[in-house]
């Protein structure tokens, strides 16, 4: 069994709404174990999470962010000051030295979206 596979059976699931009410291209923010998290859906269906804390401004806004992609990697741009972050790996796209943290994202048999913390 390899780590991420344990990690994913040890994390914490927590969760925070269906995915129906995530629509396509836009964020929603949940907290989670203390901590807000901004959920996106992809219009291809993929769920991403990460911290809804923009490091450059110190809002909570990234979930406010424009959806799209950079060279075919999904990713938000924050709406205060435009800085792009990976959906997948969480690093600032336009600084390379500051990102946001990504947390595990499924959907559970009864169609609830649950975000991983711990």
């Amino acid at each position: 069994m390899t780590a991420l596979r344990e990690d994913l059976e040890t994390t914490c699931w927590t969760p925070v709404c269906s995915y129906t009410d995530l629509l396509p291209e836009r964020g929603a923010c949940a907290l989670v174990d203390g901590r807000q998290v901004a959920l996106f859906r992809t219009f291809d269906g993929v769920l991403y999470a990460i911290g809804n804390h923009d490091p450059f401004s110190g809002a909570q806004v990234l979930s406010r962010g424009i959806v799209g992609t950079r060279t075919g990697e999904p990713c938000v741009a924050s709406p205060m000051h435009k800085q792009v972050f990976s959906l997948v790996t969480g690093v600032c796209l336009d600084d390379p030295a500051v990102s946001v943290p990504t947390y595990p994202v499924r959907v559970a048999a009864d169609g609830a979206v649950e975000v991983g913390a711990g």
